[in-house]
């Protein structure tokens, strides 16, 4: 029995190591010691923005004005509003910008937000697509810094820079931004080193040429870089578009908007799973292995470490350590969850109760999964306006 859980432990240990650890460290010496550039030169695109809606009202009319005064040619620029049925005044909204050139396409039937970009790709005008959500604000500068990486014919994609933004200075706020840092990091050197494996959603450019209608519950904006390399191109990273968002302030906000996110990015993930193989896909797959199967396999890792490491607490001073640590750290997770709910908030359990419930995210949407369950219509489940005043 103790053997068994020292090679359990040590082999979940490894492997929790490599995901947060060694696979960082693995990129970011690839991009820096061999590095694919990007020939950037200026161009004179034309560029599609779709703003992809499910009522949206309190939101859509910030965004349009925000959209409006980006600093490119305005006859360069055309603006479609994509609302999936909406319920709400987003259709009026849209409408009212109609005699400042946005565009509204209205889905007959509420297929979700998938399908209610590929129905506005088909009345897009720009020789490039640019995909954004209603809650996200733009620098003036977002389409200056993208629009050169076009001139690179290898580049199929690129993604802007989300900056989310915490008013609130929320436990789940902090504990996103933080993760977000992390996740900011590895986009920049797989960018550098072969093609991002995703993009932010809320900002992102792919050409029209090499736009591929996607099956409606896909996860857009993750597989968006997959389709890029299967055509032979790649994803990039582009620090210099600058977008902003707020972060959910509620915790059951961020685990179902991360369970969605997961789930559906499971299912892109078994339907693509042959880019998997580096034999076929070489860097790109070690960097979707990596970044996203090894990721959702950590609630597994660590649940294996939390029982090899209570099994042998008993016989070595060195596992009981570990294991009071381990519990330390879910204690004060389950502190921190306790303390919302009465609504104190502490800055020092914010990096523990996130990722305690980011990983409870992957568990539940790994169940989903398996149960058949697919995400396509979505909610706006971000906190809402009023609940901030």
């Amino acid at each position: 029995m103790r053997a068994a859980a020292e090679i359990i432990f040590c082999l979940s240990a490894a492997a929790l190591f490599y995901t947060y650890a060694g696979y960082p460290l693995l990129i970011a010496a690839v991009s820096m010691l061999r590095p694919r550039s990007v020939r950037r030169r200026e161009v004179n695109l034309s560029v599609t923005m779709i703003v992809t809606a499910y009522n949206e009202e309190q939101h859509l009319r910030a965004k349009l004005e925000n959209t409006l005064t980006l600093d490119y040619p305005r006859d360069l620029l055309d603006i479609i509003v994509a609302s999936d049925c909406s319920s709400d005044r987003t259709d009026e909204i849209a409408r009212e910008f109609a005699a400042r050139g946005v565009r509204l396409h209205r889905q007959a039937i509420r297929l979700g937000k998938t399908a209610a970009q590929n129905a506005a790709v088909e009345k897009a005008r720009g020789e490039i697509i640019l995909f954004s959500d209603a809650t996200s604000l733009y620098e003036a500068g977002v389409l200056r810094a993208m629009m050169p990486n076009f001139a690179d014919p290898t580049v199929g994609c690129v993604a802007g820079r989300l900056i989310y933004v915490d008013p609130a200075n929320s436990r789940v706020g902090r504990g996103a931004r933080s993760y977000w840092s992390y996740e900011t990091f590895l986009k920049k050197h797989e960018s550098r080193a072969c093609s991002l494996i995703g993009a932010s959603g809320c900002l992102y450019a792919v050409r029209r040429s090499a736009y591929v209608p996607l099956y409606h519950e896909a996860c857009s904006d993750f597989i968006i870089a997959t389709k890029m390399v299967e055509q032979g191109l790649r994803a990039i990273y582009e620090p210099n578009a600058i977008c902003t968002e707020e972060t959910n302030e509620r915790p059951d906000n961020e685990l179902r908007m991360r369970v969605r996110i997961i789930a559906q990015t499971f299912t892109d993930l078994w339907r693509h799973r042959a880019m998997l193989n580096p034999f076929k896909s070489g860097l790109y797959g070690l960097q979707l292995f990596s970044h996203k199967v090894m990721r959702y396999f950590v609630p597994f890792f660590l649940l294996s470490i939390f029982a090899a490491s209570a099994i042998l607490a008993s016989s070595s001073l060195f596992y009981r350590g570990l294991f009071v640590g381990q519990l330390a750290a879910y204690a004060g997770a389950l502190i921190a969850w306790l303390l919302e709910l009465i609504g104190v908030r502490s800055r020092l359990l914010a990096f523990p109760y996130y990722f305690v419930l980011a990983n409870l995210a992957s568990l539940i949407a790994m169940y989903q999964f398996l149960r058949g369950e697919r995400y396509s219509r979505w909610e706006p489940i971000r906190d809402r306006l009023q609940t901030r005043a």
